[in-house]
């Protein structure tokens, strides 16, 4: 076997054991969300794990196939958490909601609601707080 040979079938042998091993404390799961078969493909957390990671039951709004949104109240504030079943999906209806900025977003999730309700779910949530155009101009805050 060629030296080339070698350190291809190596750096194969790498990638294949990256990939097999679990990311971190969490189980691999990248901070809300699972990568299911390809990269490209997302499990989402469901508007029910999300409100429960803040300690809310949430109460429905919107169930249909493409998005689900419930409202919360708890210490932090009021809030509602949508979830989509795309990147597409979500941006889609953010850009049809302008007026409910500022807004914290995961991978196919958002909350919305005042921002320092946002700031205190940031940390449990894991997202990121935009206080303007989620595509154009961004403005993520730090916890």
């Amino acid at each position: 076997m060629t030296t080339y040979s070698r350190l291809t079938a190596f750096a194969l042998l790498v990638g294949l054991v990256a990939a097999c091993s679990p990311g971190g404390e969490d189980g691999g799961s990248g901070g809300g969300y699972v990568a299911a078969g390809n990269q490209d493909t997302v499990v989402p957390l469901t508007v029910e794990e999300l409100s429960a990671q803040v300690d809310c039951e949430p109460r429905m709004q919107v169930d249909a196939s493409d998005i689900r949104t419930g409202y919360c109240k708890t210490d932090a504030g009021e809030f509602f958490v949508s979830t989509f079943i795309s990147e597409d999906g979500k941006n889609a209806w953010m850009d049809q909601a302008p007026e409910y900025k500022p807004h914290l977003v995961g991978p196919l999730w958002t909350v919305l609601g005042d921002l320092k309700t946002l700031k205190a779910l940031q940390g449990p949530l894991k997202g990121d707080l935009h206080l303007k155009d989620h595509r154009v101009s961004p403005t993520p805050v730090s916890g």
